[in-house]
């Protein structure tokens, strides 16, 4: 099962709009308890910026870290996809040196595992494709051993190299590609440090200003919720604006066809 980040029940646009909600939640609690301070507590405005650019700046940090992170394993998604097409696409060449039936079944096999590795970018098909896929691995493999036994030695071991690369990479795209994401301690930490700095800009705000919030506020919640939105999109590799291409396998496919 793919693992789950704290917000992958809701779709993307409800991630942005919960999370600018909070964000403002913060900065009003943070507003309203400076202003029922400055009646009793008299607080000098230059330490508290003091610390807000400070919490903005860990914030900023925090961000960029974890977007490098999302964005690096976004990257490599897209690399397994490529790796695996050129795999199937070997493996299918290299199926010419053996013997029939094998040649001919181990070929259809193959062209039905582009179709299922397809499915993979489904996420109401990923669970599904990821047990035929290695169903079909296993069938694969027993063709390969029968081949073994009517070719020479160099030409099965040639055929069952690009065969055993083909299965390799599916442990990679599942545990890395699929499984491997944001880890949730990382993103609570990223939204507790969030809570907290736009609370702190709430209460700076709520020290220097007269009466009324400040419109740069709401750009600051905003901008701060697209780049959440934008690393959660990165996150999730088959959903959203941010998609790993599957054209490499697709291309491969039409290739397969007579």
């Amino acid at each position: 099962m793919q693992t789950a980040g704290p917000l992958d029940s809701l779709p993307l646009a409800g991630v942005y709009l919960i999370i600018s909600l909070l964000a403002l939640l913060a900065v009003e609690l943070g507003f309203r308890l400076a202003r029922n301070r400055r009646h009793s507590v008299h607080e000098d405005h230059a330490p508290v910026g003091a610390i807000v650019g400070a919490t903005l700046g860990l914030l900023a940090f925090l961000l960029a870290f974890t977007f490098g992170l999302a964005a690096s394993r976004f990257d490599a998604r897209q690399g397994f996809i490529v790796e695996e097409a050129n795999s199937i696409g070997t493996t299918y060449l290299r199926a010419a040196l053996l013997p029939e039936p094998e040649r001919s079944k181990i070929r259809e096999l193959l062209r039905e595992y582009v179709e299922v590795r397809l499915l993979i970018a489904r996420p109401d098909k990923t669970e599904q494709a990821l047990h035929r896929s290695v169903e079909l691995q296993d069938e694969l493999w027993s063709h390969a051993i029968a081949a073994a036994d009517k070719v020479a030695a160099p030409t099965a071991a040639l055929f069952i190299t690009s065969l055993n690369e083909l299965i390799d990479l599916h442990a990679k795209r599942v545990n890395l590609g699929i499984r491997h994401r944001v880890p949730i301690s990382i993103w609570t930490a990223l939204y507790f440090v969030s809570f907290l700095t736009m609370a702190s800009v709430g209460y700076y705000a709520g020290m220097t200003a007269a009466t009324r919030r400040s419109p740069a506020i709401l750009a600051l919640v905003l901008t701060f919720s697209a780049v959440i939105l934008l690393i959660a999109d990165l996150d999730r590799p088959y959903e959203g604006l941010l998609t790993v291409n599957q054209q490499a396998i697709l291309d491969l496919r039409d290739s397969f066809r007579p």
